[in-house]
């Protein structure tokens, strides 16, 4: 079982196929007969599901790694830039109910002291407005960046709002053009064994046999190889997270259109709208839980929300919250919708399989007989994030105060984490923190749990004999922080103004 890893079979393209493509690619460059070879087969019969997609700050760095330049993505993309996520309509459903979570971190990281100098220095600004640069009315609508400036850099920390279509072609072109990843476009019908129980080749229907050394399972929802070969149980968490079904359109704007910097996620009775904003268009779709509304009431609301614009047909997609019993079983690995999916507030979809690729190409197991240790290890910590990220998931429903069945149900304690009750129990106390965090690269760290339990109205008292230090120190950053504010919205441009270039014809067909 001790030989080299020398070819990597990634089976699925999509957005999770492409990415571990490029980031294996990159990572291991040398295509010798002394490096990894890196074949990617993608079927020429299974679409690209084509969303809208919303994405977390790590994409830049991946898309920078794997050598892909800002300015090619931003186009080809019609991408625009995402500074966090708007949660409208929450917490009691009221007009006026809004709260920010930006992607910039507080100006400190002490849970206590930044709750003190919240209530003493600024009790009559929102959280988010009162502690953090990026969330401030005069900062709606401007770029994190100036077009000057290095790829990747900013001013502010972002992410992107993307078409997930065409990025899916942006990475097909740049691994075959300049990373040196092998395609074959064709159907696979047959997952050929090994007598040690190994995944030994896949069988493709033109192109047969396609033997490797690691296979990484890109194929969705269908798992081909996890799911269906090795028969690894998917984990439902619907027991938790209640959404099972989205209805989604288009809506084209012009090229004038102001551009939100935000992913726009308001509630509604059963559920949430998101509503992105690319160059071209606006991404909108109804999240629902079908238990408590139908299809035809989910449409209702949707096209409620819509007004009068123009959009696409309404197209339906169902999903189910959850992920496999584990990822990685012998020589096989799952990255993407075959690993799992959780519902897609805050954008964790595609987090999830960077980190799933960079992990396999840190990590990336010279032999076989060293690949199990690694196998475990992925699993260990790759279990641990997709636990906390429900974690995080379920605390936007469980501070709700909404009355409908649906909220009521989300409260219900059968339905949140026991982890995630024994924190929600000591933050009526004191605030999250650090300490509440078992990994240093936290998907989710203290600062957006902070955003988002401060922003829906929690309020822990503090130690009554706890000492509130820094406050000085912090009062000088906040001062700090609106200067810098102040010249950011001064200095930046507009989104529209820096990403006008990067529009394209608008369309309203899919």
């Amino acid at each position: 079982m001790d030989h080299r890893v020398e070819h990597i079979v990634v089976v699925g393209g999509g957005t999770a196929g492409w990415i571990t493509a490029c980031v294996l690619a990159a990572r291991h460059p040398d295509r010798s007969d002394k490096g990894v070879r890196i074949s990617l087969i993608e079927s020429p019969d299974i679409p690209t599901i084509g969303v809208g997609e919303g994405t977390w700050p790590t994409i830049r760095q991946t898309l920078s790694r794997i050598g892909i330049r800002e300015a090619d993505f931003l186009q080809t993309c019609r991408a625009s830039f995402k500074q966090g996520s708007r949660f409208n309509k929450w917490v009691t459903g009221e007009a006026d109910d809004s709260y920010v979570h930006p992607f910039e971190l507080p100006v400190s990281q002490n849970g206590s002291a930044l709750l003190q100098a919240w209530k003493s220095l600024a009790p009559d600004k929102p959280f988010a407005e009162a502690v953090c640069v990026q969330s401030a009315p005069e900062l709606e609508g401007i770029a994190p960046r100036q077009r000057a400036m290095p790829d990747y850099a900013g001013a502010m920390n972002y992410a992107y709002h993307l078409d997930a279509g065409k990025l899916v072609d942006l990475l097909r072109d740049h691994a075959l053009s300049a990373l040196g990843v092998q395609r074959i476009e064709d159907n696979v019908v047959e997952v050929i064994g090994a007598p040690d129980g190994d995944i030994e080749a896949v069988r493709c229907d033109r192109t047969g046999p396609v033997t490797g050394d690691l296979f990484i399972d890109c194929t969705g929802r269908r798992s081909l190889l996890l799911g269906t070969h090795y028969d690894v149980a998917f984990i439902d968490r619907s027991d938790v997270l209640f959404n099972n079904r989205a209805i989604v359109t288009h809506v084209p704007v012009g090229p004038e259109s102001r551009i939100v910097s935000e992913t726009v996620s308001t509630a509604h009775e059963a559920g949430w709208i998101w509503d992105i904003g690319l160059t071209n268009r606006r991404g909108v779709g109804c999240v629902y839980a079908s238990d408590y509304i139908d299809d035809d009431r989910a449409g209702h609301l949707l096209r409620t929300y819509l007004g009068d614009v123009e959009h696409t047909p309404l197209r339906q997609i169902s999903f189910q919250s959850g992920h496999r019993e584990h990822f990685w079983h012998r020589n096989c690995v799952a990255v993407g919708l075959a690993a799992g999916f959780l519902e897609p507030l805050e954008a964790s979809a595609i987090v999830l399989l960077e980190l799933s690729a960079e992990m396999i190409a840190e990590t990336l197991p010279a032999s076989r007989q060293a690949m199990d240790i690694e196998a475990r290890n992925f699993n260990r910590i790759f279990l641990y994030r997709w636990a906390r990220i429900i974690d995080f998931l379920k605390l936007h429903y469980v501070l709700s105060q909404r009355p409908e069945p649906y909220w009521q149900a989300n409260r219900d304690p059968k339905t949140i984490p026991q982890r995630l009750q024994d924190y929600l129990e000591v933050w009526k106390t004191r605030p999250p923190s650090a300490y509440d965090f078992d990994q240093a690269r936290e998907v989710f760290p203290v600062a957006s749990y902070l955003f988002v339990a401060y922003g829906m109205g929690m309020m822990p008292t503090t130690h009554p004999t706890l000492d509130p230090r820094v406050q000085d120190t912090l009062k000088t950053e906040m001062q700090k922080m609106l200067r810098k504010r102040r010249s950011l919205a001064a200095g930046l441009p507009t989104n529209r103004a820096l990403l006008g270039g990067c529009a394209v014809a608008s369309t309203v067909s899919l």
